[in-house]
């Protein structure tokens, strides 16, 4: 065991040291000797007893055999191998009954080994595959010896390049042994039947028809065969089958089973497929430009890594919220919830031996480690309730506690303003012509004020002045008294094109009160009927028409 040697960095984005760090050095060990991602990592109660453990699905690097690992502190309790590699871990509830004690479910191969008290419980292995019929009909051949093994390896050779279906695994065996060995090795198994088996990529774990957190679950399969698999969690039988395009590596899942659920699957293709729980192929689709490195759900946000080192953020729909790019390639990501504070944020480990700490785009928190993070995770272990655990490239293990008094406050883990800050913006004139109007009125807009008021009250005393001069002078086109109401629109002086003489309409006076509502003045040029101008004007009775 070694002291812990990681570094934390604060709010300021300086190095500091225990005093002023939200992280705690609980444990560093350089020399532990696990090798595995984050999917093999869970945090349980095994015993029942309130102690949280960790189980590592250990990969066995260097030729060791892949063995399952419990840890309780910084010492591994239990040990035993595993028939393959492990694919995912994940603890469940299976059943109501007292003592609510979970079950360890674990992936490996085309089975899931399911653990109570640490001890195994279940198997339950992947229903067969068809095989291919080419290739059953060369081995019932070969079984009558009616072809040479030369031949048999040459036509299962060409099916391997032509058909879709993959071939089985005693296939694909004889294919790789040398032909000295093959004619052995036909004679062994001639005779057996061929069985064609997928294997399990990813597992999690879905709510079955409560979202309490200590409510029942059940097993989310992926498949080599593009498929995803709801299991039973007490007769481990299928629930549900649904088909994806391309063989899936990351899942998340909300909701319940028999209520309402969505369900996400990063696939090999670089896209994410989004299903429902009364669909049976993938209902929206989320295509990335480069090959996903995982999958986090944040509330109703969906968080990718890609491989060209930066993080998304999707809706369920597939629209692109925003992107984070890394200063670095992300190696593994896993989820950080903090329920005491309602906090949810994604933790991503970076070839560079950071561990950076996202809510949406915004950073929080920087960690440095000695070497880079192949695993995350984060939750109760023993009995502390927020524990962040941390498997190295080089087999080490860190666990550091977060401070009860900690705060992720947004930005908290930048050094210095964010780049964009120096970036010049190419801004339109109009827009710097508004933006300088904007400052120049709020810099002087009590001066700018006062001098549209008096502009205002100048213009409303001229107006004034100029009514009561034209009706002193009785200049004003509206009659000034009730037994003279003459009102006059308009006065037109203007010269026809095509007459001799200037056409000049006046009304001076009419005071008779009988005279037409409209005089029409019409100007008529010699020979034709039509009128080239019309004038009208609106007067009180009708009397004075003859007169005009």
């Amino acid at each position: 065991m070694a002291a812990a040697s990681s570094s934390d960095y604060d709010g300021c984005g300086a190095e500091s040291n225990e005093a002023n760090s939200k992280w705690l050095d609980a444990h560093y060990d350089p020399m532990a000797n696990i090798h595995t991602f984050s999917a093999c990592l869970a945090l349980a109660d095994l015993h029942g007893d309130g102690e949280y453990k960790l189980v590592v699905g250990d990969l066995g690097p260097g030729g060791q055999q892949p063995r399952l690992k419990v840890l309780k502190g910084p010492l591994v309790m239990t040990e035993s191998p595993l028939p393959a590699l492990p694919a995912a871990a994940a603890t469940f509830l299976m059943e109501q009954h007292e003592p609510r004690t979970p079950a360890l479910a674990l992936a490996s191969g085309p089975c899931v080994y399911v653990y109570k008290n640490l001890r195994p419980y279940f198997k339950f292995s992947l229903p067969q595959l068809p095989p291919n019929p080419l290739e059953q009909d060369l081995w019932n051949q070969a079984k009558e010896d009616r072809i040479d093994p030369l031949t048999l390896k040459e036509m299962l050779e060409s099916i391997r390049e032509t058909a879709e279906e993959p071939l089985s695994v005693q296939s694909l065996r004889f294919l790789q042994l040398e032909l000295s060995e093959m004619e052995a090795f036909v004679n062994q198994h001639k005779s057996s039947s061929i069985k064609r088996q997928t294997v399990i990529t990813t597992m999690t774990t879905l709510k079955k028809n409560l979202a309490d957190e200590d409510a029942v679950s059940c097993l989310v399969l992926g498949t080599e065969n593009k498929e995803l698999l709801v299991l039973d969690p007490e007769a481990f039988t299928i629930l549900a089958k649904m088909s994806l395009p391309s063989v899936p590596v990351f899942l998340e899942v909300s909701g319940q089973f028999d209520v309402e659920f969505r369900l996400a699957a990063a696939c090999r293709n670089g896209n994410i497929y989004i299903l429902r729980r009364d669909s049976k192929h993938p209902k929206y689709c989320i295509e990335l430009s480069a090959q996903p490195v995982g999958l986090i759900r944040v509330h109703k946000v969906l968080v990718v890594g890609s491989t060209q080192d930066s993080l998304h953020g999707f809706t369920h729909k597939g629209k692109k919220l925003w992107t984070v790019q890394m200063p670095a390639a992300i190696l593994t990501m896993n989820l950080l919830e903090q329920h005491s504070r309602g906090l949810q944020a994604v933790m991503a480990g970076l070839a560079n031996g950071e561990v950076r700490i996202y809510r949406d785009k915004a950073l929080l928190n920087v960690i440095h480690t000695p070497d880079a993070v192949t695993s995350l995770c984060f939750g109760r272990y023993g009995r502390e309730d927020n524990t962040l655990i941390m498997t190295t490239r080089g087999g080490g293990l860190i666990i550091k506690i977060l401070k009860r008094t900690a705060v992720f406050v947004e930005g908290g883990g930048e050094v210095g303003p964010p780049p964009a800050q120096a970036m010049k913006l190419n801004v339109p004139r109009k827009t710097r012509l508004y933006v300088d109007q904007t400052l120049r009125e709020r810099e002087a807009g009590t001066a700018m004020h006062r001098a549209f008021q008096t502009d205002l009250y100048l213009l409303r005393l001229r107006a004034a002045r100029a009514y009561l001069q034209a009706l002193e002078s009785s200049l004003s086109p509206v009659s000034a008294t009730a037994r003279e109401p003459l009102k006059l629109h308009a006065v037109v002086p203007l010269l026809v094109p095509g007459l001799n003489y200037p056409l000049e309409t006046f009304v001076e006076s009419l005071s008779n009160k009988g005279i037409s509502d409209i005089i029409k003045v019409l100007v008529l040029r010699e020979g034709q009927s039509a009128p080239l101008l019309s004038a009208h004007v609106n007067m009180p009775g009708n009397e004075g028409l003859a007169a005009a």
